[in-house]
């Protein structure tokens, strides 16, 4: 029902805005002006709505008489960048169509663009990507340098939120280099970003370094749009250099700007570490108000981000020291909403942080502190039994942790230790039944394991006995105790320790693999499922692939 009730609410937006475009007649005095007049005005008007209406409209009208297709899209784009929320993606489809009538890649590409830019504006970060990725195929297959960056521009933005810096960063500086002679604004824009990675990735000098380039350069150029923007990035850099008043003071003085913008997403990151510098300033009733704000700002807009998480955290703590359990109990159950969005909309980050709050004992908490409230009795030990039990799951987690840690480091340094990997495993002294197989017939199919391991065959999927059986011209019995006999293992053991070498070899010698999802490399590598891939990397190397990709990684720096 409420499918269709957005499907009709559409085609009502759409014919209004067609019925609009039928009604309207470009006035005399305007029929002989040029875009670049029509465009001037349209920004000179932004503030007086009324008046900028009637050159968005002369300018697309104009384009429509003219039949001039990549002005229509232009028109369009106007209009996204100055109606309101629930009218953008209307004109990012029709700027989408028209573009498609004209079979004109880079006007496919420019429209698919413009639809991923309005989708990350409202943080849908998910279809954001899927514009952006359809835009790069039209775009790639032109010479359209300017599109071609600001593709790689925003794909940097998306891999930068997904936590993937270092490749946010070579993108970042390959736009600063492109966009630095013809583009202030996205020069501005790349720069700014340039320094949140180096934020992220603990380079607080350089992103110091980022930002009083990105104001000289702005004054330099005569843009102070992004100022604020650099002097807020700054104040967050300065929090991680334990400068609480300054960050305090840096972010206060950029909020206004932010706010004026309608830019949510970076007040409540503000908000967040005003409350944090109050809070490490031993302050908490102020550092209270700020991180109140953020809740504010989720439970308006439904913004969290992963960093954002600790806030409710924080939240908890402050209430648990007052012995507020009501309190506690809320701010609970927003941890919990918060996590289930994360784990959703962010599943690559959600993995890398490391969570004081175990969803599972968030939840037992949770039910505990329920039955206290509900019954009355015992409060202050039902309480205290609670605290307490809290207090030994988190060590126990905590123990759990390190202990693994411990146990996948050992098995990474044995792992890298090998030269080549091999799964190929003498056995001695065991008999697995291959006497009672001719020998002849064991000497061929060991060659044709051979030929087989060497040329990779086994990256098919679905590869079972019978079917290796049938290529060889032998039977699955005698291949299983030959390959139990040769290679010590069972078959299925077999196989997917062939296929786990082969994508541990794809991880240590290319760099790009290691952005792979489990998914991705699971397709690689012909698995039938990404569970099943995770699972036989487990059995074989004693640790998720998480883990030895961040290793890897680790070692690359």
């Amino acid at each position: 029902m409420i499918k269709k009730y957005l499907i009709l609410l559409s085609l009502y937006f759409v014919n209004t805005v067609y019925a609009q475009e039928i009604e309207f007649k470009i006035p005399d005095s305007l029929r002989s002006k040029n875009y670049d007049y029509l465009f001037d005005r349209i920004e000179a008007l932004k503030d007086n709505r009324a008046k900028q209406s009637l050159y968005l409209k002369s300018f697309l009208y104009k384009a429509k008489a003219e039949k001039n297709s990549e002005e229509i899209v232009n028109g369009y784009k106007n209009y996204i960048y100055y109606s309101p929320e629930n009218l953008k993606q209307v004109y990012a489809d029709s700027m989408i169509y028209t573009a498609k009538k004209a079979m004109d890649n880079s006007l496919i590409g420019s429209a698919y663009l413009s639809k991923g830019i309005v989708y990350y504006a409202q943080k849908k970060h998910n279809y954001a990507l899927d514009n952006y990725l359809i835009a790069n195929n039209y775009i790639s297959k032109t010479n359209d340098k300017y599109l071609i960056y600001k593709v790689k521009y925003n794909i940097a933005n998306i891999k930068y939120y997904l936590g993937f810096y270092d490749e946010a960063i070579s993108l970042f500086r390959e736009c600063i280099d492109y966009f630095k002679e013809d583009n202030t604004r996205a020069y501005l824009n790349s720069l700014h970003s340039l320094g949140l990675c180096y934020n992220k990735i603990g380079n607080y000098g350089l992103c110091s370094k980022t930002n009083e380039k990105g104001i000289l350069e702005g004054q330099r150029l005569a843009n102070d749009e992004m100022k604020d923007y650099f002097i807020h990035s700054e104040g967050i850099n300065q929090y991680f250099k334990n400068n609480y008043a300054s960050a305090i003071k840096k972010i206060t003085y950029s909020l206004p700007s932010i706010r004026k913008n309608k830019d949510f997403a970076n007040e409540a990151v503000g908000y967040f570490y005003i409350g944090k510098s109050y809070s490490d300033l031993k302050e908490p009733r102020m550092a209270l108000s700020y991180f109140k704000k953020v809740d504010t700002i989720f439970d308006d807009k439904g913004y969290i981000r992963p960093d954002l998480r600790e806030n409710y955290e924080l939240l908890i703590n402050y209430y648990k020291s007052k012995n507020n359990p009501k309190s506690q109990l809320h701010y609970i159950s927003k941890l919990l909403k918060a996590d289930s969005i994360l784990n959703n909309k962010y599943r690559y980050l959600s993995g890398r942080i490391y969570k004081e709050y175990d969803t599972k004992e968030l939840v037992l908490e949770k039910k505990k502190i329920e039955n206290s409230l509900d019954k009355r009795k015992h409060n202050d030990l039902i309480f205290i039994s609670v605290i307490a039990l809290l207090f030994f799951s988190l060590l126990y987690i905590a123990y759990r942790h390190i202990r693994n840690k411990r146990i996948y480091r050992q098995k990474f340094e044995e792992l890298m230790k090998k030269s080549e990997i091999t799964t190929k495993v003498e056995v001695k002294n065991i008999n697995y039944g291959v006497e009672s197989i001719n020998q002849d017939t064991v000497t061929v199919v060991l060659k044709q394991l051979e030929k087989f391991e060497k040329d990779k065959k086994f990256l098919e999927k679905d590869l079972s006995s019978i079917k290796l059986a049938v290529a060889f011209d032998s039977n699955a019995k005698y291949l299983s105790q030959i390959i139990y006999h040769y290679r010590g293992k069972k078959f299925v053991e077999y196989i997917n320790d062939l296929k786990v070498d082969y994508i541990i070899s794809l991880l240590k010698n290319d760099n790009r693999i290691r952005n792979y999802t489990n998914k991705a490399l699971a397709e690689e590598a012909g698995f039938s499922s990404t569970q099943r891939f995770a699972n036989a990397f487990m059995a074989k190397t004693g640790m998720p692939t998480s883990y030895f990709i961040e290793e890897l990684k680790k070692e690359q720096l």
